[in-house]
Parts: C-alpha cells; structure tokens; sequence
C-alpha cells in the first residue's frame, strides 16, 4: 500500500496516517519530521531549512526530494508507505512520480484532507510539542496531564515557531497558492479521494479506511506501474 495524504497544515492528516500505519503495518514518512530531525542535528540541510520553517514558508524541493529520496530507498519501506507533507508542489510531485518510476512502484491512493479554515486555526495555534521526545498535545483537545510538562519525559512544552499566528496565516497562504493544485493534479490522473476531517478522530478513521477498502477492491491488477506512464484516465 502506497499512499499520499494531502491536506492544509492542521487537517489531521498526520494523526491519521499513524492509525493506517499500525493497523496496515505500513510506515509513516512525515517531511516535517525529517526536516525537524536535521534541524535538531544540526545537518547543512537542517540548518538551511530551518530558515524557512520560522517563517512557516516551503523549504526548497532539492532538500526535501533528497530526505525522502533516501527514506524510499530503505528496504525497510519495500512493504508499504504513507507520505505524510509531500509532496506539497506539481514538481514535487512530478519528482516523486519520478523516484517511484525507478522502483517500478506506483501510488494506490491520494486523500485530501479537508477542514474549514477557522478549524485549522483553532488546531494549530493550540497546539504543544516536546523538544525533547517530540510527543504532540493540544492545550483544548488533548492537552498533557502535566499541565505545562510532557507527560512522557517532563520536558517542558513548547509552541513550535510555525504554529504562531501570524507563521499559520503564512502556512495556510502558502498552502492555498502552491499546494492545492495538487488536487487538480492527482484528479486528472483519477488517484484522489475527499475526506471530510472535521469530525472525531475515531469518525474520520472509520471513513478514512472505507476509502481505502474501496480502492483496494477496484485496484488495477498491475500494481507495479510506474505512475509516470499512467494514463491520466488511469
């Protein structure tokens, strides 16, 4: 099972692709993670992304091609992926198709995640992270039972830079002018479903993994066609 969750920041798509990845025993490739990985270790890709990341702007192609280049081509990964954050733009995507081409592996699904925006909004700016084991909380929907400390570690929480206000607006701009034309994209290749996220996590779930039974059933039999040469009626 090879999948892309598209969505705004915010949309839930994170927290869902952890619950298809136990229940499928497929793995989680988040970009957002990789690149917070090489800012904490301090990499020459971390260091130039995290100039970008403050701002709540796209980090260059080059470098999250590259993470996620390499991440495919761990054996571990053979069984299956969910990609989590990218990608985000038409050439990112057209990379991918790329890299996947190479492998001789196709996508089996794209899900668009879709939340109102004052939903988004109220998500992210509540949200709360540990710097030191990563565990995510929200201050209204699942804070820590801590208080102001991480509920595994102690370490004290954080709002990550990106999650202030005027960093969403950006986020969310950015999203609508260089990301949504990826619904376009993976429309005309008939690759994407909707799904209405605004719901409970365990709601959007149930849904969520309809989708993906439907898609199962009506499956091309070839399942390794490189998507590059996929028809766009396909």
């Amino acid at each position: 099972m090879q999948l892309v969750f598209l969505g705004a920041p915010g949309v839930g798509k994170g927290t869902q692709a952890d619950k298809v990845s136990v229940q499928y025993g497929v793995v989680k490739i988040s970009t957002g993670d990789l690149l917070r990985e090489a800012v904490r270790n301090r990499t020459t890709l971390g260091l130039e992304a995290k100039s970008y990341m403050d701002q709540g702007k796209l980090v260059p192609d080059l470098v999250v091609i590259g993470l996620v280049r390499d991440k495919l081509a761990d054996p571990g990964y053979a069984e299956g992926f969910i990609l989590d954050g990218f990608p985000r733009t038409v050439p990112q995507a057209e990379a991918l198709a790329g890299v996947l081409d190479e492998r001789r592996v196709r996508l089996d699904r794209v899900i668009n995640f879709q939340v109102p925006r004052t939903e988004i909004v109220k998500r992210l700016s509540g949200r709360r992270s540990c710097p030191k084991c990563q565990a995510t909380y929200h201050v209204e929907f699942a804070p820590s039972k801590k208080g102001i400390l991480c509920d595994r570690c102690d370490e004290a929480l954080v709002q990550r830079s990106d999650d202030q206000p005027e960093a969403i607006e950006t986020r969310l701009k950015v999203y609508e002018e260089q990301t949504a034309p990826l619904i376009n994209y993976y429309a005309a290749k008939n690759m994407l479903s909707h799904l209405d996220s605004a719901g409970s996590v365990d709601s959007v779930y149930d849904n969520l993994t309809k989708v993906l039974a439907d898609r199962k059933s009506t499956r091309l039999n070839s399942s390794h066609i490189p998507l590059s040469r996929m028809p766009s009626s396909a």
